[in-house]
């Protein structure tokens, strides 16, 4: 009986579809309409809505799988507490500002104390996220000053320039055990507490170079590739080894973003000619994860979501792409040494 209810909704409704499609189609110019009837016409706008109707259907199954087939509660900023890695300068500073005007209660864990006047909801601790032992002490006292903290979000990140033998190991450790060992560190302190309540939202901040690895970039691609498998692994252990179906986990991959990271980089836009956005972009994705109450993976911008897929492609045209990003690098490293040069020359003369 259901079933009848629900086939004759649908004929119903394609019913209604149908004759708003064919009365807007009869109020058209008689020359449009003419176009419109030819065949190979025809078939193409079948052919574009068939795609569009299977990109709707994939986004649906996708957002569903992500989010294990349950919805959660719906937002409540006043009810959520937010643990923030890095947030007093670049994107984490944009995150804590855009969560504080939603009225959410935020704690920042960096070990760069903010430069600017905290909001009256922002609170920060001084944290060395390379240390375990540090992030513990001030997990502990979190939870002691403001209680569990419901949502995480591993942005804190650091990167250097410099190819595989000229970067110093100091530089090469520091990368990896902010952008991806620190993670852990942070997660065992935060998920028991959402697992037990079955409710929280973890989200890592990584990078497209979590799927291209270019020159001058191994410590950072190593650590961004490192935070997402992180991500999947987590999600797993969320999902199958504690039972919780309401912890979301998402990860962010966000392009070039203006900030102190890259400024050495992307000085010369006439030869870095890859776009480059700014961090409300990145925040807004972040943002809108949280509210939404869904987990997945995020392209920032969408636009460049294809990179995800590049791993799948043939290995020839992996290497033309990775060749392409890492020769713009090379032109750059010897523009700045032109540059260098001119400049040692002109203090020389003078």
């Amino acid at each position: 009986m259901a079933y009848q209810i629900m086939n004759t909704s649908a004929n119903h409704l394609f019913q209604v579809c149908l004759d708003k499609a064919q009365s807007l189609f009869s109020q058209l110019p008689p020359n449009i309409r003419d176009y419109l009837s030819r065949p190979f016409v025809r078939k193409a706008i079948t052919f574009i809505a068939a795609i569009q109707l299977l990109r709707g259907v994939n986004r649906y199954l996708s957002q569903r799988a992500q989010n294990n087939w349950v919805s959660v509660r719906p937002w409540n900023a006043s009810t959520e507490l937010v643990l923030l890695t890095g947030g007093s300068s670049g994107i984490g500073k944009q995150i804590m500002q855009d969560l504080s005007r939603l009225n959410v209660k935020t704690i920042i864990f960096d070990i760069q104390e903010p430069k600017f006047p905290l909001p009256s909801n922002v609170f920060f601790y001084k944290v060395d996220l390379t240390s375990s032992a540090a992030i513990k002490e001030a997990a502990t006292n979190v939870r002691r000053d403001h209680g569990h903290p419901t949502i995480l979000i591993n942005n804190a990140g650091v990167g250097f320039g410099g190819t595989i033998l000229d970067e110093p190991e100091d530089k090469i450790r520091l990368t990896v055990e902010v952008n991806a060992l620190s993670h852990f560190w942070t997660v065992k302190e935060f998920l028991p507490s959402m697992i037990k309540n079955d409710h929280g939202h973890i989200v890592s901040i990584a990078s497209l170079a979590s799927f291209v690895a270019l020159g001058e970039m191994a410590d950072y691609s190593c650590s961004k590739a490192g935070a997402l498998a992180f991500h999947e692994s987590l999600t797993q252990e969320i999902k199958h080894w504690y039972g919780s179906k309401r912890v979301r986990t998402s990860i962010i991959h966000p392009l070039w973003v203006q900030t102190p990271m890259i400024n050495a980089i992307a000085q010369d836009r006439s030869q870095f000619r890859q776009p480059i956005m700014t961090p409300d972009k990145v925040s807004q994705a972040v943002v809108k994860q949280l509210i939404s109450g869904n987990g997945g993976q995020v392209v920032v911008p969408s636009s460049h979501g294809f990179t995800a897929m590049i791993r799948g492609l043939p290995n020839w045209i992996q290497e033309r792409l990775r060749d392409h990003s890492s020769q713009n690098f090379v032109r750059l490293r010897r523009l700045e040494q032109e540059l260098q040069g001119s400049e040692g020359q002109q203090r020389a003369m003078t």
